[in-house]
C-alpha cells in the first residue's frame, strides 16, 4: 500500500518540522552552553538527538510506504534568549506546535483512510504527551527557582544528568 500524494506531502512537511526542532534544540544548547549552563545545554543536545531520531522515523516510514522523501529548507532558529526560563518556555511552546501538527497529520490519515499511517502516528501522539509534560515541568521548576543562583545551579546539574545518559 503506497502513500497517497496528500499523505506523502504532509509526511515530508512533518519531517521538515522534526528537523527544524532538531536545529532549534541545537541552537538552544549553543546559547545555554555559551552562558555556562552546561547541564541545561546537555539536556538540549540530548533533546536535539531525540528530534533527529523522530525525523528519521518519518524518513524511513515514507520510504517503507513507497513514497519519496523530499527535504525542504530549514528555518533559521532563534539564537538568543533572555534566560534559561525563556529558553525552556520556547521549547515547551515549540512542542505544543509539534503536537498540533502531528494531530493534523493524524486527522489527514483518518480522512484518507490510511490505517498504516494512523498506527505509525499513534507513536508520535504518545511521544508528544511525554514531550509536553516534560517541558512544562521544567518551565514550572524554573519559574519556582526564579533568579536564585543556587537553585539554578542545582537544577542545571539535575538536567545535565539526562544529557549524560543519552
Amino acid at each position: 500500500m503506497q502513500l497517497s500524494a496528500a499523505i506523502q506531502s504532509a509526511m515530508n512537511d512533518q519531517l521538515r518540522k522534526e528537523l527544524n526542532a532538531y536545529y532549534l534544540y541545537l541552537s538552544m544548547a549553543a546559547y545555554l552552553g555559551h552562558r555556562n549552563y552546561e547541564g541545561f545545554a546537555s539536556w538540549m543536545r540530548a533533546q536535539a538527538t531525540e528530534e533527529q531520531a523522530h525525523a528519521m522515523k518519518i524518513f524511513v516510514y515514507i520510504e517503507d510506504r513507497g513514497g519519496r522523501v523530499k527535504l525542504g529548507p530549514l528555518d533559521e532558529p532563534q539564537h538568543d534568549f533572555a534566560s534559561p526560563l525563556e529558553t525552556f518556555t520556547a521549547a515547551r511552546d515549540h512542542e505544543s506546535k509539534v503536537s498540533a501538527s502531528i494531530i493534523a497529520l493524524y486527522e489527514l490519515a483518518i480522512k484518507e483512510k490510511d490505517y498504516a499511517s494512523q498506527a505509525m502516528l499513534q507513536w508520535f501522539i504518545t511521544e508528544q504527551v511525554e514531550e509536553e509534560k516534560t517541558s512544562s515541568q521544567i518551565v514550572e521548576t524554573l519559574e519556582m527557582v526564579g533568579d536564585n543562583a543556587n537553585g539554578l545551579y542545582m537544577f542545571d546539574k539535575e538536567l545535565g544528568r539526562r544529557g549524560a545518559s543519552a
